[in-house]
């Protein structure tokens, strides 16, 4: 097995911010449909070549890694684009270019009302997951999972009907209370291994504990 290196890089961060930054000029174009639409595809190319600019360093076993400081002592916001990050933020950011037409379509087909509003949110959720595929800890996975699940609510309640209301306080009640398990699974795992980090073989690899405490602790990422 080849040992991995690792360098510091901004990309990872770029492909967060990227989209990010789209949603202010999404906003202010909302009275140019054609202007608000190209910044969405826009961020959505940009952040797929970022992702692509990663590849050529992953295949010479060199990793993308930055560290933005300690959230709380011994945790950082921190992240790594190692392979399977990689691999999963290029079918992210290849999907959402797709997405990104036919959502364009669709709304306009349909003459959907607050049409800039939807755009917007849909920038921050793929902002989110980009953060989602480059989390160097849990800690920093668990921050950008919570911003996904607040960022699809207003995707979700987007017809504002009835049904659509009560679809959003359930997915809310679902994603919120799935949210909670897991910063308590992680508040767990922390006062086990002494961090929050993602490496190989596990956070608590070699970590000595009861059966009990493992089903437990499985139950709760579950």
């Amino acid at each position: 097995m080849v040992n991995a290196t690792t360098y510091t890089s901004l990309v990872p961060l770029l492909t967060v911010l990227f989209s990010l930054g789209a949603v202010p000029l999404i906003i202010l174009s909302s009275r140019r449909p054609n202007l608000r639409e190209f910044w969405t595809i826009a961020a959505g190319v940009a952040k797929l070549a970022l992702v692509v600019s990663l590849l050529p360093s992953l295949l010479r076993h060199r990793i993308a890694v930055l560290n933005l400081g300690e959230i709380v002592p011994g945790v950082d916001l921190a992240f790594k684009a190692d392979a399977l990050g990689v691999f999963f933020a290029l079918i992210a950011s290849s999907l959402w270019l797709f997405t990104s037409f036919y959502s364009i379509g669709y709304v306009r087909g349909l003459q959907e009302h607050k049409q800039t509003r939807y755009f917007a949110y849909f920038a921050v959720c793929l902002s989110a997951t980009m953060g989602i595929a480059f989390s160097a800890n849990l800690a920093t996975f668990i921050i950008f999972y919570e911003i996904l699940t607040i960022a699809t609510y207003p995707l979700v309640i987007h017809k504002e009907t009835e049904e659509a209301i009560k679809a959003g306080r359930k997915y809310l009640a679902y994603t919120l209370t799935a949210g909670v398990f897991l910063i308590a699974a992680a508040t767990w795992t922390y006062l086990l291994a002494g961090h929050l980090d993602f490496i190989p073989g596990g956070l608590l690899k070699n970590i000595p504990f009861e059966p009990k405490t493992a089903w437990s602790l499985f139950t709760l990422f579950l």
